[in-house]
């Protein structure tokens, strides 16, 4: 009796936890197979669903950066520090044997220790003849008495070819002929022609910045074009490498242009990157005038904006819109006369089927005034 007693308390704890554990999945039941949605879907009318909120097409206004934008050309620029122009040395006159009947008023000492060096029309430059029988004189300083040839500085200096040979290859190579080919007609070797079109090259670069700048222009459309360019980096490569290769390097060609003039501002090539559209951008500021700022127009290379915005932005000082608090933090912000807009070309198989026009800094109205 007392074993069977003993049995039936071991085991009603569990029959009261198995209960329970039923209770609890029968509440679970019903509240999952109830139908609440039914009932509550036939009382009440049905809503309609809102439709999905669109996003505005105006353009958002420009909040500005915190930090101006890196530009490492303007970085060097401000690394590089010219020597301050010193007084102009004196005029000197030769009184002694007869007039000088060659005019050496154009040119100047290219010793850089020369006190006259860089000045022109000051009296020091005499002629000393042809020496040698060469077609060329040779003038001399009389300051330092130093000599020098009549086409220093110039891409026929130090060369045994005529000048009409030269004249005509380069002609030559600018309307598209090859290095080799060139080479052949003129019958000179390869490697001449490739140092001929570099120092032809670098003399036109000098004297493209030496006479275009301050330019004031309405408006500049920028580019880039991919294409096969002649171009050669000193030490990277050999010459006979550099001849085989020249004319099939990919690389971007960047091109600034006034629309109404035709005139080149600015021709550079490299990559599609940033830091090349912030040396781009900068090569065309240093040709513009100061105080110019005309009508920008590329296509939609977002990186434009950058460039542009670091060499024609300014800081500025937001207004506070609480009474309390610290001041808000400056903002680079564009010029106020700062147009700028691109044109965005949708291309299809080769067929352009679509232009849109989109004003990125400015108005509509100044832009078409424009």
């Amino acid at each position: 009796m007392s074993a069977v007693r003993g049995k039936a308390m071991i085991s009603s704890p569990i029959f009261y936890q198995l209960l329970l554990l039923s209770l609890v999945l029968l509440c679970f039941m019903l509240h999952v197979l109830w139908p609440y949605g039914r009932t509550s879907a036939c009382s009440t009318t049905p809503q309609p669903t809102p439709p999905p909120r669109k996003r505005s097409k105006e353009p958002k206004p420009f909040t500005g950066l915190l930090s101006k934008p890196l530009c490492d050309a303007c970085a060097h620029a401000a690394d590089y520090r010219p020597k301050a122009p010193s007084a102009p040395p004196p005029i000197l006159t030769c009184t002694r044997g007869r007039k000088r009947t060659i005019d050496t008023q154009q040119q100047f000492c290219p010793d850089q220790d020369c006190s006259y060096y860089g000045w022109v029309g000051r009296g020091n430059i005499r002629s000393n003849g042809h020496p040698g029988g060469k077609p060329w004189r040779q003038l001399q300083c009389i300051s330092c008495h130093g000599y020098f040839q009549q086409t220093y500085g110039t891409p026929l200096h130090g060369k045994r070819v005529s000048p009409e040979i030269l004249v005509w290859a380069v002609g030559a190579l600018a309307e598209g002929l090859g290095i080799r080919a060139v080479a052949r007609v003129f019958e000179v070797d390869p490697n001449t022609v490739l140092a001929w079109l570099i120092e032809v090259a670098d003399h036109a670069t000098a004297f493209s910045r030496y006479f275009l700048y301050d330019v004031r222009v309405t408006q500049v459309q920028l580019d880039e074009l991919f294409a096969l360019l002649s171009a050669v980096k000193d030490g990277a490569v050999s010459a006979a490498e550099a001849i085989k290769r020249l004319e099939r390097s990919p690389q971007w060609v960047w091109v600034a242009i006034d629309p109404e003039s035709k005139l080149l501002l600015a021709i550079d090539a490299g990559d599609r990157t940033l830091a090349m559209a912030q040396c781009f951008v900068h090569h065309v500021a240093q040709v513009l005038a100061p105080d110019c700022a005309p009508l920008f127009l590329t296509d939609g290379f977002r990186e434009y904006m950058t460039a542009l915005l670091t060499h024609y932005g300014h800081w500025v000082q937001p207004a506070r819109r609480q009474a309390t608090g610290p001041n808000p933090k400056p903002r680079w912000m564009p010029q106020s006369g700062l147009l700028y807009a691109q044109v965005v070309k949708t291309v299809r198989r080769r067929r352009l089927v679509r232009i849109k026009h989109r004003v990125v800094f400015g108005t509509l109205e100044a832009v078409e005034q424009v």
